[in-house]
């Protein structure tokens, strides 16, 4: 967010601490809150959810109104960016996967290049494991095999 709309934003907000005589739950803050024309529960919501690019005083500002961060948001935010890191060998054996399925459905392997394979994954979550379907870019991936076959 750009500094400018920053301030703007949390001018707003620190008005409405001040028309609230400083007692806000801002955790309890609805999402969809709007004042002076504001966004200010999305606002809030982002702000409690963690954002590195503010500097020490934006972080000053936010705590002398009672504005903390939500270590839940926070980690639900991390989560959401974090990008799992698959390995050559495992992306293989979802190809091979991918094209398995394939052929079984279709009884044969002529997959076009923008075709994508819906795969079935376990994954642990915090229920436990859950089926997770992702799709597999299987014509790109086959493409890039076969071009890959000579080198």
């Amino acid at each position: 967010m750009a500094f400018i709309s920053w301030q703007r934003a949390y001018a707003v907000a620190r008005q409405w601490w001040l028309e609230s005589d400083g007692r806000v739950d801002w955790p309890a803050l609805p999402a969809d809150t709007i004042f002076e024309n504001e966004q200010l529960g999305r606002w809030i919501v982002a702000q409690r959810g963690g954002c590195p690019g503010l500097e020490a005083d934006q972080r000053d500002l936010l705590a002398a109104i009672g504005v903390e961060e939500d270590p839940g948001l926070v980690a639900a935010k991390a989560a959401a960016e974090a990008k799992p890191v698959v390995s050559r060998a495992d992306r293989f054996q979802q190809g091979t996967a991918a094209l398995a399925a394939f052929v079984e459905r279709e009884q044969h392997a002529d997959v076009r290049r923008p075709h994508k394979e819906p795969l079935e994954t376990v994954a642990a979550g915090p229920e436990g494991e859950q089926v997770v379907v992702s799709h597999f870019a299987l014509g790109t991936w086959l493409n890039n095999q076969k071009s890959r076959r000579g080198s």
